[in-house]
């Protein structure tokens, strides 16, 4: 096909190697990203939401949100712009293997290909604001590098985490600690639900919703989070990127 413009690249994140690999060489090519709002109860109470079982909300981030960071190396990562409260949530994030819609619950599982640890990151000040107004969160939400993501795990080898201890800690302090098994709504009846509105494809993200503990960090904070099986990630904040 003959494009007009040079083909945007396509974003991409590493398959989790194994110890007979020396090193990631595979990728998981991602199609769209799915967020799922307030999913722990101690956090929709520290947001001022309902804790209750009221029907899961979403909301989207475009694929080339996407950072991919590993636990060997601390990735750099900017400050964005527009913000004056920055802040992290940490999130099992699921990697959908085929397509589906209207999938039942009991046959979810049968749609996933992996899963991985990921940050949401937030233009918090943003969001507040947008949502007083009753205006949409993508600029709070769907900005550069607002996904950054560890390598993805699949599951024909870990099997399917529906517990496990997930957390964050900020300069070596623990600032998100939570279970997954406290969500709201599971993977599979999130994947379900988000199923009767959209068709899920080979490539899409689920960003799970995160437990209690959210807020903000500045320039020069160490970032480090993890899942029980799925390893961790490690992230340093820098200063404010500047715009051309």
């Amino acid at each position: 096909m003959n494009y007009v413009i040079t083909t945007p690249p396509q974003a991409a994140i590493p398959v989790a190697s194994t110890a007979n690999q020396a090193e990631n060489k595979s990728f998981f090519p991602v199609h769209r990203i799915y967020c799922v709002g307030r999913n722990y109860a101690a956090h929709a109470k520290e947001m001022g939401g309902n804790p209750d079982r009221e029907p899961p909300f979403f909301f989207c981030k475009p694929a080339d949100a996407v950072v991919p960071v590993s636990a060997n190396k601390s990735l750099a990562l900017p400050y964005p712009t527009q913000t004056s409260d920055y802040h992290h949530e940490i999130e099992l994030v699921v990697a959908i293997g085929k397509a589906g819609k209207d999938i039942a619950v009991k046959a979810a599982f049968d749609y996933i290909w992996g899963y991985a640890v990921g940050l949401d990151m937030t233009r918090r000040d943003l969001q507040t604001a947008l949502r007083e107004q009753g205006r949409p969160w993508d600029l709070a939400k769907a900005f550069d590098q607002s996904a950054p993501i560890g390598a993805i795990y699949p599951a024909n080898r870990i099997g399917h985490p529906q517990a496990g201890h997930i957390w964050l800690k900020i300069n070596g302090k623990l600032r998100q600690s939570g279970r997954l098994e406290h969500m709201i709504w599971s993977v599979s009846e999130t994947i379900s639900h988000l199923s009767r509105y959209f068709e899920l494809q080979p490539g899409d993200l689920i960003f799970t919703g995160t437990p209690a503990g959210v807020g903000p960090i500045v320039a020069g904070d160490q970032l480090n989070g993890g899942i029980d099986g799925l390893g961790e990630i490690s992230l340093h904040c820098t200063s404010t990127q500047v715009s051309n």
